[in-house]
């Protein structure tokens, strides 16, 4: 087999299957690991998937530019953003991340709601500043801006995050599954959100369509690390038994 022909099935496999294991492959196809993992490789490099140990997973979406994310899964974000501002309740202290479902959550918080939101996201500050939200107080973590995502990252944010206890931790991934877990676009982000994960008892992951099953080149944690995930209603049963089957509460949207 060419190796055009091989990368393709690759990709088509990926698509199928939402996992290539590097190890059964070489075995079908009758080549070497080691041709495998070029392969891998070098499709990794221009974007089409992400490498994990031993395989790969599909790249997610979720790594395109803010604009461009706030048109994905548009409705699927909005009905995770709904569920989820069912969880605040009056009198909580709960980090909002960053991303374009966190700004959806923010903007489903109940009118009147009287909370306190510490975020290291500029834009969920700002819709907080409405006249819709008197009753909330707004903590700003400051330091360098990750434009990606529009959030706060560096030594400066960890540390005033390392200042703060919160009852809920609101994270958006850009990738979630078993095999990799809780995963991110970038390392200092990925760092941010671990040291606002270790400050909250609770963490519950918003995750639309396209980003289960996804991966991205940083790790943020085990996704058992969290509390729970908020999906879409129409995840497959599959997703959600294995989720629930490795010990991660599942709210479906």
């Amino acid at each position: 087999m060419l190796t055009r022909q091989r990368r393709q099935l690759i990709l088509t496999r990926l698509q199928a299957d939402s996992q290539i294991v590097a190890r059964q492959l070489s075995a079908e196809l009758g080549t070497s690991e080691d041709t495998i993992r070029r392969d891998l490789r070098e499709l990794a490099a221009v974007g089409l998937l992400t490498r994990v140990h031993g395989g790969a997973l599909p790249a997610s979406p979720a790594l395109a530019d803010f604009e461009t994310r706030s048109a994905l899964e548009t409705r699927g974000k909005q009905v995770i953003a709904v569920a989820a501002a069912r969880l605040v309740q009056a009198g909580q202290v709960v980090f909002i991340d960053g991303g374009t479902t966190c700004l959806k959550l923010t903007m489903a918080l109940p009118v009147g709601l009287n909370a306190t939101v510490v975020t290291h996201s500029p834009t969920i500050a700002v819709e907080l500043a409405t006249p819709r939200h008197p009753g909330i107080d707004v903590v700003l973590v400051g330091g360098r801006l990750y434009k990606h995502s529009v959030v706060a990252t560096g030594a400066a944010a960890v540390d005033a995050i390392a200042n703060v206890h919160t009852d809920l931790y609101f994270m958006g991934a850009s990738g979630v599954s078993l095999q990799a877990g809780l995963c991110t676009g970038d390392q200092e982000e990925a760092l941010v959100k671990r040291a606002i994960m270790a400050r909250a008892a609770k963490t519950w992951v918003l995750a639309s369509r396209e980003k289960l099953n996804a991966a991205s080149p940083f790790c943020i944690a085990p996704f058992t690390d969290a509390t729970g995930i908020v999906l879409e209603k129409s995840t497959p049963a599959k997703d959600v038994a294995d989720l629930r089957q490795a010990g991660l509460q599942v709210l479906l949207a």
